[in-house]
């Protein structure tokens, strides 16, 4: 029996979406037509768009079997994309033994927040996530596929893949990933050289050997971030093939896995009987789904912004009041880095995603009757991939847990709610994720520090001036701003205030990322400062108030004291240039705030 409170959520998404979710579905209802897609077209674009496919050019001139799409992240300087270089060949092969066609349809950017975090690059990184949505939705434009498959793993590149695929909605597409790296040096260790690092204690050479020990390998890197939480969530959505997810790249068990992907997308065209279009399985039951996983494993706070986006995408409106809801009756049931000491092979061997989903699924806390793309429902989706002799199958997840330092049951939590909650008050709506914070530091009352930059504040802690209780004020960091770059370079400095006894935390209108730490921070601000937000208002020394448990977010001043100062107006004329940034000036002018995803696509200004 589902949990009450998850079916009136999701009532309520399907109610406040009636109106958007319909339209959706009659556009996609519209583009579907019978026969292969290129069939459709004339023979003049027919011919080019078979003119280089060697032996396959007879079965698209043929016009009865399905053509697969391929649309892929692969760069090789990525460690998690770099394995997605072989993919293309193989579903190639697995689409020709089924008699069917595939063709590479085009390339998506792929930038590594790892590379760019602290440097300019990282102002287009959340852009980047609507650029891989429109060139998805240029290669699928051809009009020449019967089904697609994407390609991607990291932080903005699958939202990025999914959003362009809910354009094409009458079309089946599967999510490929490419697994992650095997594990490296421990998180504990590593995050012991960083903070000595911060302190002057550690030199250059040893932190990048640290941080080399890490990041070692072909693969996702490891730690429970933002993209290892794409990967959860596109199981508990039902858009892999099962416990596909955590399975190491350059393997025979990922190859046969990305194979069976291939042929099962052949399989679920509209040509056939299991017909199975990506704009029906991502439905209001899907994205309810997406935020109890992301509560019950202490997921990204990114996906607080990308679940929204993609829920625009597919004519659903979702906020934070719904995550917020959903979190507090979901239970925390795993302890992946940074919310513990574990990386997602730790928890894979302990029991994984598909142990994860069959305890949600017996506690009424998932839909289990969502469309996914293997043909089952979700009970079928919580199981684990198996190569036998060459032969790939699914069994059961583990009975229970291997270790439960790392994954738990509902029955004995390791919080009884989940792991994201939503801040209300004066200073507007933000997130917090509470499941790396110790309870003992949930909740602070201190004066602000303000600052336009993490570097600001980094300098600061280089002239020994953060002494004291404060929390920390890095405004003018929301998309409208300057793209809302990630701030995870301050993670380690405040760690370290806190760690010499100091009661700190942050609040910013940008981002921390999916590796937030074990500091309290209030992120995503809504009104960001350039809005108008009262972020911008702030001066140091005011009385700051952040309680996690209470879901508060305050300042006690009058209003008519607020109104009286300066509000804070951009960064200035200098600001926005460099590494590209320039390009993005249009998407900042008409970028959505982060409750409305932080998206260039689905805004008023965008859409009027």
């Amino acid at each position: 029996m589902l949990d009450p409170i998850i079916e009136k959520v999701t009532k309520r998404i399907a109610r406040r979406s009636a109106e958007t979710r319909q339209a959706y579905l009659d556009r996609i209802d519209q583009a579907r037509d019978g026969g292969t897609a290129r069939s459709r077209i004339s023979c003049g674009n027919l011919a080019h768009a078979f003119a280089a496919s060697g032996d396959d050019k007879p079965v698209l001139r043929g016009l009865q079997r399905p053509n697969i799409g391929i649309v892929s992240a692969y760069n090789d300087m990525l460690s998690a994309h770099q394995p997605l270089e072989k993919f293309p060949g193989l579903i190639k092969l697995a689409a020709q033994a089924r008699g069917c066609t595939a063709q590479f349809a085009g390339g998506v950017p792929a930038m590594c927040d790892g590379v760019t975090q602290g440097q300019a690059g990282m102002e287009l990184s959340l852009f980047s996530r609507d650029v891989i949505a429109q060139a998805t939705a240029v290669a699928l434009s051809h009009n020449t596929f019967d089904a697609a498959v994407m390609l991607g793993v990291c932080d903005k590149i699958v939202p990025g893949l999914l959003i362009g695929a809910l354009a094409f909605g009458h079309l089946p597409v599967i999510l490929i990933p490419g697994g992650p790296m095997p594990s490296g040096l421990p998180n504990r260790e590593k995050a012991r050289i960083r903070k000595l690092h911060a302190e002057g204690k550690a030199s250059r050479e040893e932190l990048l050997e640290a941080e080399s020990a890490s990041y070692h390998g072909p693969g996702t890197c490891t730690f429970y971030g933002t993209a290892n939480s794409n990967q959860m969530l596109m199981e508990v959505m039902g858009l892999h093939l099962p416990g596909a997810a955590f399975v190491h790249p350059n393997t025979p068990l990922r190859d046969a896995l990305t194979l069976a992907a291939a042929e099962r997308a052949c399989e679920i065209t509209a040509a056939g009987e299991h017909y199975t279009p990506i704009g029906r399985t991502v439905d209001e039951k899907a994205m309810v789904n997406a935020m109890v996983g992301l509560a019950a494993t202490g997921g990204s706070t990114n996906h607080a912004i990308h679940l929204v986006a993609i829920a625009r995408a597919a004519g659903l409106i979702i906020d934070w009041d719904d995550l917020d809801t959903i979190s507090r009756a979901t239970p925390l049931l795993t302890r992946i880095y940074p919310n513990g000491q574990a990386d997602v092979n730790h928890f894979q061997a302990a029991g994984g995603l598909g142990l994860v989903m069959r305890e949600l699924l017996g506690a009424g806390l998932l839909h289990p009757d969502i469309r996914c793309v293997h043909g089952g429902d979700l009970y079928a989706q919580a199981r684990e991939p198996v190569l036998e002799n060459e032969r790939l199958s699914w069994g059961p997840a583990v009975d229970a847990s291997l270790d439960t330092d790392i994954v738990r049951p509902v029955a004995e939590p390791f919080f009884p709610e989940g792991g994201i909650r939503l801040l209300r008050g004066r200073l507007g709506r933000a997130i917090v994720k509470i499941s790396a914070v110790d309870p003992g530091h949930r909740r602070i009352e201190a004066p602000a520090r303000v600052f336009d930059s993490q570097d600001e504040l980094l300098e600061a802690f280089a002239r020994n001036e953060l002494s004291g209780d404060f929390i920390a004020v890095i405004r003018g960091q929301g998309p409208r701003a300057n793209g809302m770059p990630e701030l995870h370079k301050l993670t380690p400095t405040l760690q370290v205030l806190q760690d010499r006894g100091q009661r700190v935390a942050l609040l910013t209108d940008g981002r921390m990322s999916g590796a937030s730490g074990s500091v309290l921070a209030a992120i995503h601000v809504v009104p960001e400062a350039v809005s108008g937000g009262v972020i911008g208002r702030l001066i140091d020394g005011d009385q700051v108030v952040i309680d996690a448990e209470q879901g508060l977010l305050d300042v006690p001043l009058d209003d008519s004291i607020l109104a009286e100062r300066t509000a804070w107006t951009g960064p200035g004329a200098a600001a926005g240039f460099g590494c590209g940034r320039e390009l993005f000036a249009g998407a900042r002018a008409v970028v959505g705030d982060a409750e409305q995803g932080a998206s260039i696509l689905f805004t008023e200004a965008a859409t009027s």
